[in-house]
């Protein structure tokens, strides 16, 4: 296989990465990006994106992310569309290897994202982005006066929940058992709300509709019996899985598999080795959140290679 060495390596994409391989490239360092297959993370199935500063009239996901890409390609920036299909952090130079070729690297940022869990289901999949959605804050406003509805027990379902409640004219919480999972305070703060009807003991057995959703069809787990319940838009609330399997063994990790990284910074526990966006973030999961941190990446880990005479 070929080798190929570079000062800076970007695994991943997305806001995260794109950002950092354009501060990284603006300052000479004339990163590589991995930006794997499935390149420009979750806005690649985002339609509208009507919250990221800059985009008065709103955005698609994906020209956001074709526009991401262009700016770091016109610093310098070399993006390869493949996936690193392994990663060895014990020594530097670091190494990543792909498919085709072993890379070395004196510094690596790590952008892989994360991915939202789903349910598994044809019809969920035939609807996505036509009203089935995994982030409220990116898309409730587009459904405004409109029934919409939650599927999950947890923090993050009433969060979604409760926010929603400021657009839709009811919002219906969809969990497959009798009680809540969430915090206490957010379990009082969703009970209390009159906007939020609970779907107790059920399960959305398939998502309704014709050329976007018009509702969900409701399985009572204890019985089997269904109901059709109306609505135009479904958040599902189920979890986020950071895309951390490649550094199993490699870096530090939370107990949900979120990249661990020191306060204030993007160091992971190892020397060299920064995280930035989703997959180090287990609480605001927002591009332009992502995009911020992409930017400590590069200055960091442009710092850093200037300490040890690299840069």
């Amino acid at each position: 296989m070929e080798s190929e060495h570079r000062r800076v390596l970007i695994i991943g994409s997305g806001p995260a990465g794109y950002t950092a391989a354009i501060y990284m490239a603006r300052a000479g360092l004339e990163p590589l990006m991995l930006a794997g297959l499935n390149f420009g993370g979750q806005l690649m199935i985002t339609t509208d994106v009507e919250n990221y500063p800059g985009y008065p009239d709103g955005v698609t996901g994906p020209t956001m992310m074709e526009e991401f890409q262009k700016q770091a390609e016109r610093f310098g920036t070399t993006i390869l569309y493949t996936d690193a299909t392994s990663v060895d952090f014990s020594a530097r130079p670091f190494k990543v290897s792909t498919d085709s070729t072993n890379y070395t690297a004196d510094a690596v940022v790590v952008a892989t994202g994360a991915s939202a869990r789903w349910l598994g289901l044809d019809s969920e999949q035939e609807f996505m982005n036509k009203g089935v959605s995994a982030c409220a804050t990116c898309d409730g406003a587009l459904f405004r006066d409109k029934p919409m509805a939650v599927v999950g027990g947890g923090d993050t379902a009433m969060e979604e929940a409760l926010f929603l409640t400021r657009f839709a004219t009811k919002v219906t919480l969809v969990h497959r058992r009798g009680e809540l999972r969430a915090s206490k305070i957010m379990q009082e703060r969703a009970l209390a709300n009159e906007k939020i009807e609970f779907a107790w003991h059920s399960e959305v057995d398939e998502v309704l509709g014709d050329e976007f959703v018009t509702g969900v069809r409701l399985k009572d787990v204890r019985d089997g019996t269904t109901r059709d319940v109306d609505l135009e838009a479904l958040f599902i609330a189920i979890g986020h899985q950071p895309n951390t399997s490649l550094f199993k063994g490699q870096l530090e990790m939370d107990d949900a598999e979120y990249l661990k990284v020191k306060a204030g910074s993007t160091y992971t526990s190892v020397e060299g080795v920064f995280a930035c966006g989703d997959v180090a973030d287990p609480t605001y999961r927002q591009a332009v959140t992502a995009a911020g941190t992409g930017c400590m990446a590069a200055i960091d880990a442009e710092r850093w290679l200037a300490e040890q005479g690299i840069g």
